[in-house]
């Protein structure tokens, strides 16, 4: 009987250690859509780092895990898109290219270059815009608007699945 006490408070304290950790440290995702093809493909399965912004703010560039914003009208709770602008900064898209505060980005990353026009409109205070890699097939910033920041919770850091495609998230 005193065994069996020591293995259910092993278990339980191996699960308070585990659900700690996924809470505050690192989460795992199922990406469901190509949105961000060709960085992250539908299926591929990422951990993302939700302790990174306690102690800095997202950046341009970084890959990042949000609660989507009312506008974009979705049922999904959570999507991973690259942000391309931080509060202040001034946002243009024209002749398929992205510019940032007038000067073009370099998007080696992207899988299509977009075909819509936005801007120049500066990006408000208290948010950020992001668009999916896949730029003619995403929900992202293009079509609803600029995310909140505080929607933003983590980073995507790590693909694990498949194993083929193992690596981080850049």
């Amino acid at each position: 009987m005193e065994k069996l006490k020591e293995y259910v408070k092993s278990v339980v304290l191996a699960l308070i250690i585990a659900f700690g950790i996924r809470a505050t440290i690192v989460q795992a995702y199922v990406i469901p859509t190509g949105s961000m093809i060709p960085t992250i493909m539908e299926n591929d399965r990422i951990m993302s780092n939700k302790f990174i912004y306690f102690f800095s703010e997202p950046e341009p560039g970084d890959v990042v895990v949000f609660t989507p914003p009312e506008a974009a009208q979705t049922d999904a709770t959570r999507f991973v898109k690259r942000l391309i602008a931080v509060e202040g900064d001034w946002i243009e898209i024209r002749d398929g290219r992205v510019y940032r505060n007038s000067k073009q980005l370099s998007e080696p990353y992207i899988n299509q270059s977009p075909d819509y026009t936005i801007g120049p409109v500066r990006v408000p205070e208290g948010s950020v815009f992001v668009l999916g890699d896949n730029r003619r097939n995403s929900n992202d910033s293009h079509s609803w608007g600029f995310l909140p920041k505080k929607n933003i919770f983590a980073k995507a850091m790590f693909r694990y699945w498949p194993l083929n495609r193992i690596g981080v998230v850049r």
